[in-house]
């Protein structure tokens, strides 16, 4: 029975942390130059599931969010879906939101829970990190290959959304501390072999 229960709260989750993204994606988007990629509030939306769920739930939230878009349904940015965002400018940023997710997540649930609930640097250090090593190079990658940019140009163009990605992983880490202090078992968690028991003296 607990096990039941478990299962139906982490699809819950996962369901409607992928409607929260869709209803970021959906809000008023800021044009940034010709590149034709608006700055938005899904990447703050995508870095806040990972950070809240954890690596998993997060993973599976953004990538239901993804397969419903591409699916048809509306929920991109500007009321896009389809498999036509995938010939668009955005689609490197677009595929690159479920791995940082996990990647956020997987930060986060190695942190202490005390600090997880109570240190907003930390939180933010794991998105922004998520956002540097998945999110920024894929994105980089699609600009690339839909806009037929060099390398060199395509990060100059990407540099635009940097200024934008910490305010959105800073309130991303306001928002999660806070979620996790009322929440403290939101998160997984650990097997014993990610926390290890003290060795004796």
């Amino acid at each position: 029975m607990s096990r039941r229960t478990t299962t139906s709260t982490d699809v819950a989750l996962i369901a409607g942390f992928a409607a929260l993204i869709a209803v970021c994606a959906l809000l008023p988007a800021i044009a940034v130059g010709s590149s034709g990629v608006p700055i938005t509030l899904q990447t703050f939306a995508v870095l806040l599931v990972g950070a809240v769920l954890g690596a998993k739930r997060g993973f599976l939230a953004v990538l239901l969010y993804v397969v419903v878009g591409l699916a048809g349904l509306p929920v991109f940015s500007g009321g896009a879906g389809g498999l036509a965002v995938l010939a668009g400018p955005s689609v490197g940023y677009l595929l690159a939101f479920a791995p940082a997710a996990f990647l956020c997540g997987f930060l986060v649930e190695r942190l202490p829970r005390a600090k997880v609930a109570t240190s907003v640097p930390l939180i933010f250090l794991a998105g922004w990190l998520s956002s540097l090593l998945v999110i920024h190079p894929l994105g980089i990658a699609g600009l690339v290959v839909r806009l037929d940019l060099s390398w060199a140009d395509a990060f100059v163009v990407d540099l635009a959304y940097w200024p934008g990605d910490i305010a959105k992983n800073l309130a991303m880490a306001l928002v999660a501390t806070a979620v996790h202090r009322a929440f403290p078992d939101l998160l997984p968690r650990r097997t014993p072999a990610e926390h290890p028991a003290p060795a004796a003296a």
